[in-house]
Order: structure tokens, then C-alpha cells, then sequence
């Protein structure tokens, strides 16, 4: 979105006065614009709200990993699995979402990544659960 006043309340109202409810958010600068990610209770809503706002929107696959409660190094091992599969972490960030510490991570390769949750049997969140 713009790097502008008003552009991320602009957003965000039209999220809120759409019923869109917001789990977690980042939001960075670049030069120019900004890159704001969310994750909600309703993603292809929230695409077609933006994109008929005429709002550079994407869908984007990301993975939202569970954490091992109060564990310190949980992020880290799920970092381990997936680096020793090979797998590229593009970004990620962290939250707190029923109690549970969350991961979220951007990968090169969906695929492997997927792989390697099942074959890790990794605690992750689907988007149904948002809802």
C-alpha cells in the first residue's frame, strides 16, 4: 500500500466495517509503499474487498507452526526441521493465538515444506480454525 497518512487506517476500516476480524498483522516500509501482511478470519473476502478497493492484494501460502508451550528453542527446532529438509525461510514472524506461541513462515518450497510438517507431525493452524 501507499506509504502515505491515512493509507493503513483506510485498510483497516474497510476491514473492520466488513466484519473482517484480524489475527496478526506486520506491517514494513520500503521505499515508496509499504508491505502490510495480515492474517484473518477470512482471507478471499479480504482479497476481493481490497482488490475491488483497487489495493495491491496477494494471496500468499504460508505455514503458522504451534509452539511447544513455554519451551525455550521451540521456534528454533522448527527452524532446524525445516533448514535441514532444505527448505528457505523467506520471512517469518511470531504471535500469541490461544495460548499457544505461533510461527509463521514463508517458505521457497511449499512442497518440501509440507513434507516436512507431516513428516515432523508439527502442530500448525489451518485457516478454518480462524474462522
Amino acid at each position: 500500500m501507499e506509504n502515505r497518512s491515512g493509507a493503513l487506517l483506510r485498510v483497516l476500516e474497510m476491514l473492520r466495517d466488513n466484519g473482517i476480524s484480524i489475527v496478526v498483522s506486520t506491517l514494513g516500509d520500503t521505499d515508496g509503499f509499504g508491505i502490510y501482511r495480515v492474517i484473518c478470519n477470512d482471507t478471499e473476502k479480504a482479497f476481493k474487498l481490497l482488490r475491488d478497493k483497487n489495493i495491491s492484494a496477494t494471496i500468499t501460502n504460508v505455514y503458522a507452526i504451534r509452539l511447544a508451550t513455554n519451551q525455550p528453542g521451540a521456534a528454533a527446532e522448527i527452524v532446524e526441521k525445516l533448514t535441514k529438509a532444505r527448505v528457505t525461510i523467506k520471512y517469518m514472524y511470531s504471535f500469541m493465538y490461544g495460548g499457544n506461541g505461533i510461527v509463521v513462515l514463508k517458505v521457497d518450497d511449499n512442497d518440501k515444506a509440507e513434507e516436512t510438517v507431516m513428516l515432523n507431525k508439527l502442530d500448525y493452524i489451518t485457516e478454518e480454525e480462524l474462522k
